[in-house]
């Protein structure tokens, strides 16, 4: 170790912890500080005491980082960083370990010295998930002593005491998340698994574990990147097919910001821009995206124009240069400005600059030195600019039809009378037959129907001007009424419901996947602002003398089985599987599927674009075996799963 890392962990003491202002407002206003108080909020919590560990990694203290989902849903976080200061904190005359768990913004981030970049910007992040657990002990290995403290709901229930010795640094917390505060109180793995890979991958070489102890058989996974941002461009495009083999990585550095991009093209049609402020993801951007897209346009026209590759004028968009591309964009800085508690976007203009120089220089200098690369993505952004001149003709003649003729209606529409978007939906229904009954057993006055037939366009592997002529999708498009890609406006949409309606077997999944893809490629407004729904019909029907009654699952049928037998264990109950919806008559489609006081539906969500982009790229993309896999891995799962 050297002197000035021996003076930084002698100097992290109860002088760097800085008060701000109190904690009662957290369980008034949980949304405030965790986003919701929903399942990313649950999660939430678990990001800010890892983030809390992140932060003694990226000052240089940790290299090992312990996450466990313990039974009961309780969650432990260990770290071997320097452990939170214990001495007396000046401002309070109480242990600073006792101030950070029970002050908002109290911590080391607020120009104590503690930390000199941090990802926990607001330094809520302790005591916030104190306030909101139903109990919570932290231990600190510091001094050759494990000094432990225990909470509820934010009060102290044991003072901070020493309960043993120990031979090493770092911080182990456990917390169980108030049933009080929370819609659920279940973690799901793979969420939680993929922001510590995320994590790891942003720290080249620290480690991170991850365990889950709630099944007889604890599921483990420890990841260390040794390459970085660089693995992580290559991990995205794992199951792509990438344009170039080397990932082209650039970093640099202007006082005491720093900025690392890694990027890699493939042969799709989408881009991939994951970025990240002091290894908090910005699913909004900023300006670190920014300075890397007017670079990264630049970089590609002066060279494509220098070589001849360009002629005249016709020098390609940022969406053309951006076509394929998966890039990885990592800063860190001393006084991150993010916009919200939840950061979505990074506001500090000056890593603009930074990022765009980097990429300017450093590209430039690739291109020149890899002439065959520079030409592969030359050739794909002027392809991409002749499929987008295509799909704006197709657009605009498409505009014009409707401004010359009225909006042409698709002849399969079924539309509704009321003309109040916000009042109407529209079912997307699965085949002529079902169609048929839907329009029967509608409500006329604010249901509209359209069925669709045939095979749909798999969107995944199709540019947007094959998508716009497609036979099966034009009619989706034109009956929205708001566009498609860059001209998509949510102000135009017709039905603030777009419910898809198809049968629960393998051929429905197929069909409700498809027009996913299609919505998250091209109308993803539509998905991120609650417009999308799948409507659930009921697998079972349940029949006792006069009464019916449905069943979604299986332990649903049992339940509902029993109280209609009621004390009368004998009773006879009529339990019948339900047909496809095609073959459901309109009553029953109405009284099961469609009445807005009785039926099932379920909003599509992007919690995670990121996520859902794997998951379209894996299972609607070109290639084979990582689908297989991924369905070998995951069918047992699904064996009892009706939907």
């Amino acid at each position: 170790m050297s002197d000035q890392e021996k003076n930084a962990l002698e100097a992290y003491d109860g002088s760097q912890i800085q008060v701000l202002e109190g904690l009662e407002a957290v369980r008034k206003r949980p949304g405030m500080y965790i986003g919701s108080t929903s399942a990313s909020g649950l999660h939430h919590l678990v990001y800010e005491i890892v983030d809390n560990a992140i932060d003694e990694a990226l000052a240089g203290f940790c290299k090992h980082i312990t996450v466990t989902i313990n039974p009961g849903n309780s969650i432990t976080v260990t770290d071997d960083g320097r452990g939170i200061p214990v001495d007396i904190q000046p401002q309070t005359g109480r242990p600073a370990l006792e101030v950070v768990y029970t002050v908002l913004h109290a911590g080391g981030k607020f120009g104590g010295g503690g930390y000199k970049v941090s990802g926990g910007l607001h330094g809520v992040g302790a005591s916030v998930v104190n306030a909101l657990s139903e109990w919570l002990q932290v231990r600190v290995h510091k001094n050759g002593q494990i000094y432990q403290m225990r909470f509820s709901r934010g009060d102290i229930t044991q003072e901070m005491t020493v309960v043993g010795k120990t031979d090493h640094t770092g911080t182990e917390v456990t917390f169980q998340p108030d049933p009080e505060m929370f819609d659920t109180l279940e973690y799901d793995y793979e969420v939680l698994r993929t922001r510590m890979r995320e994590e790891a991958f942003l720290n080249a070489g620290l480690t991170i574990t991850i365990t889950d102890r709630r099944e007889e058989e604890p599921v483990s996974h420890t990841m260390c990147y040794e390459g970085g941002i660089r693995e992580f461009a290559a991990w995205w495009n794992r199951n792509k097919t990438p344009l170039h083999d080397d990932v082209i990585y650039m970093s640099g550095s202007k006082g005491d910001a720093s900025a690392e991009i890694a990027i890699q093209y493939n042969d799709g049609y989408n881009e991939l821009i994951q970025s990240f402020a002091n290894d908090v993801h910005t699913p909004e951007g900023g300006m670190h995206e920014t300075g890397f897209k007017a670079a990264l346009t630049r970089v590609l026209n002066a060279y494509g124009v220098k070589y001849g590759i360009i002629k005249g004028e016709d020098k390609v968009s940022g969406e053309d240069c951006r076509e394929g591309i998966t890039a990885i964009i990592s800063v860190k800085l001393t006084d991150a400005q993010f916009e919200g508690q939840t950061k979505a976007k990074l506001g500090n203009a000056y890593i603009r600059t930074l990022v765009d120089s980097i990429v300017n220089d450093q590209l430039s200098t690739y291109l020149e030195e890899h002439p065959q690369t520079a030409k592969i993505l030359l050739d794909k952004a002027m392809t991409a600019n002749r499929a987008r001149e295509a799909a704006r003709k197709a657009r605009d003649s498409i505009r014009r039809k409707t401004a010359l003729g009225g909006a042409a209606m698709p002849d399969k529409l079924r539309d509704c009378n009321e003309s109040d978007p916000s009042l109407t939906e529209i079912y997307i229904v699965e085949g002529d037959s079902a169609g048929g009954s839907a329009t029967q057993g509608r409500d006329s006055r604010f249901q509209a129907i359209l069925p669709l037939w045939g095979k749909m366009l798999n969107v995944e592997k199709a540019r947007e001007d094959k998508v716009i002529g497609n036979d099966k999708l034009q009619p989706v498009i034109t009956a929205l009424g708001a566009g498609i890609g860059e001209d998509f406006d949510l102000n135009k949409l017709r039905y603030h419901k777009v419910v898809i309606m198809a049968d629960a077997d393998v051929d429905g999944s197929h069909i409700r996947t498809l027009l996913l893809t299609f919505f998250f490629r091209f109308m993803r407004p539509l998905i991120e602002n609650g417009y999308v729904y799948a409507a659930m019909p009921p697998l079972f029907k349940l029949v006792r003398g006069k009464t019916t009654r449905y069943a979604f699952s299986e332990p649903e049928r049992d339940k509902i089985s029993a109280e209609l037998r009621g004390d009368n264990a004998n009773a006879k109950v009529d339990i019948s599987r339900n047909k496809g919806l095609g073959e459901m008559d309109p009553h029953e489609l109405w009284e099961t599927t469609m009445d807005p006081e009785r039926r099932t539906l379920k909003r599509i969500t992007l919690d995670d674009a990121s996520r859902a982009d794997e998951i379209f790229t894996l299972l609607m993309g070109e290639k084979v075996e990582p689908r297989r896999e991924y369905i070998e891995v995951n069918a047992r799962k699904a064996q009892n799963l009706d939907y």
